[in-house]
C-alpha cells in the first residue's frame, strides 16, 4: 500500500465559512477609538476653516456631522481589512443607524444650544416681573406675554380636550356609517390647515358676531388655537383607544356593566397615559403659534388678565414684535426675543414633565 500526497494546486480552496470563522477581530475599544479619531479629524478640518475666517463662529454642528460620516467610512474600511466583509457590513449598518439618529438629533441640539446661549443674557428677574409698558430701550420684561400665553393656551385646552376626546370616543366606540366616515375625513382635513387660516376664521367669526372689523381679544386667540388643537387631540386619542384590547370591553359587558361605564372605568383608565401625551403634543403644537394670535389677539405692552376684553400679548407674538420692531438699542430687543424663545421651550419641557407625572399617577397599577 503506497501513500500518495495530493498536489497543492489540486487541493480544494477553503470555504468562505471557514474564512469568516478564522478572520481577525478588532479590539473592543476600537469602535470608540475610531469615533474619537473621526471627531478629532473633523474638528481639525473645521478649525482650519475657522482660522481662515474668524468673523464667523466655529461650526459645531458641521463638526459633529462630518465626524459621524467619517466614522461610518473608517469603521467599514478598517473592519473589512481586519474582520472580513461579513463583519464589516454589520458594523457599517450599525454605523449608518447611529449616523441617522445623530443627524436627526442635530437640529434639536443646535436650536436648544443657540437659544440657551442667546437667551440667557436676559433671563433675569426683571424679565419675569416686568412688562414692556413705557419701555423703549433696554430693560423691561415679558410678564404680560407669559400671562397672556398661559391664559390663551389654557382656555384653548379647556375647549379642545373635551371636544377632541369625546369625538375620539364616538368614532371608536359608537361611530358607524357615513357620519363617522365624514367626521374622520374632516378631522384629517383640519389636521393640515395652515395656522393663519385658523386665525382668519376666528377673526371673521367674531367680527361678524360683534359687528366690529377691528376686534382683538384673547378669547378669539383661544378659539383659533382650539381649531388647530382639536384634530391633534382627536387623532392621538383615537389611536390610544384603539390599543385597548377588546377582551377588556367584552369582560366588562359580560359582568353586566353598561357601555358608558365600561368606557369610563375600563377604556379610559387603560389608555389615559397615551391620551395625556397626545394632549401635551397638541399644546406644544399651538403654544408657539404666532400668525393666528397676531391676527385675532393682537399685541400690547401692558398687562391684561381679561380674555374677553382688549388686546392680549403672548410669548410668540412678543418674540416676533421684539425682533421685527427694534428700537435704537437693537441688542436689547434681540436679547428679549431670544429670552422669550427660551421661556417657550422651558414651558413646553415643563408641561411634558407634568404630563409624565400625571400619566404615571393615573395609569392602572397593573400596566405600569
Amino acid at each position: 500500500m503506497t501513500l500518495t500526497s495530493t498536489p497543492p494546486e489540486s487541493r480544494p480552496a477553503p470555504s468562505p465559512i471557514a474564512n469568516s470563522l478564522t478572520a481577525g477581530k478588532l479590539p473592543r475599544f476600537a469602535p470608540l477609538g475610531i469615533l474619537l479619531g473621526s471627531f478629532v479629524l473633523s474638528a481639525l478640518l473645521f478649525l482650519l476653516v475657522w482660522l481662515g475666517n474668524t468673523d464667523s463662529d466655529f461650526n459645531i454642528v458641521g463638526t459633529v456631522f462630518v465626524g459621524v460620516v467619517l466614522y461610518a467610512i473608517l469603521i467599514w474600511v478598517i473592519s473589512r481589512a481586519v474582520e472580513g466583509s461579513r463583519k464589516s457590513k454589520d458594523r457599517l449598518v450599525t454605523a449608518l443607524v447611529s449616523m441617522a439618529f445623530t443627524i436627526a438629533l442635530l437640529p434639536l441640539v443646535s436650536v436648544t444650544f443657540t437659544t440657551l446661549i442667546n437667551g440667557l443674557p436676559r433671563f433675569d428677574i426683571e424679565f419675569f416681573t416686568q412688562s414692556m409698558r413705557n419701555v423703549v430701550g433696554s430693560g423691561g420684561g415679558a410678564l404680560h406675554a407669559i400671562i397672556g400665553t398661559m391664559l390663551v393656551t389654557g382656555m384653548a385646552t379647556l375647549i379642545s380636550v373635551p371636544v377632541g376626546l369625546l369625538t375620539a370616543i364616538y368614532l371608536i366606540e359608537y361611530g358607524r356609517g357615513r357620519l363617522a366616515r365624514g367626521i374622520t375625513f374632516f378631522v384629517d382635513v383640519m389636521t393640515g390647515i395652515p395656522s393663519i387660516v385658523a386665525g382668519l376664521f376666528a377673526f371673521a367669526f367674531f367680527s361678524l358676531i360683534f359687528n366690529d372689523p377691528g376686534i382683538r381679544f384673547g378669547f378669539g386667540g383661544s378659539i383659533a388655537l382650539s381649531v388647530l388643537m382639536i384634530p391633534v387631540v382627536v387623532r392621538s386619542s383615537e389611536e390610544m383607544l384603539k390599543l385597548v384590547p377588546n377582551e377588556l370591553r367584552e369582560a366588562s359587558y359580560a359582568l353586566g356593566v353598561p357601555k358608558y361605564l365600561t368606557i369610563l372605568k375600563v377604556v379610559l383608565p387603560t389608555s389615559i397615559a397615551g391620551i395625556i401625551t397626545g394632549i401635551m403634543i397638541s399644546i406644544a403644537r399651538v403654544i408657539g403659534e404666532t400668525a393666528p394670535l397676531l391676527i385675532i389677539a393682537g399685541f400690547t405692552a401692558s398687562m391684561n388678565y381679561n380674555l374677553f376684553s382688549e388686546r392680549m400679548m403672548t410669548l410668540p407674538v412678543y418674540a416676533y414684535t421684539q425682533y421685527m420692531n427694534q428700537g435704537a438699542d437693537t441688542q436689547a430687543y434681540v436679547d428679549r426675543a431670544w429670552a422669550a424663545a427660551l421661556t417657550l421651550i422651558l414651558i413646553v419641557a415643563l408641561l411634558n414633565v407634568v404630563a409624565r407625572i400625571i400619566a404615571k399617577i393615573f395609569t392602572p397599577a397593573g400596566s405600569r
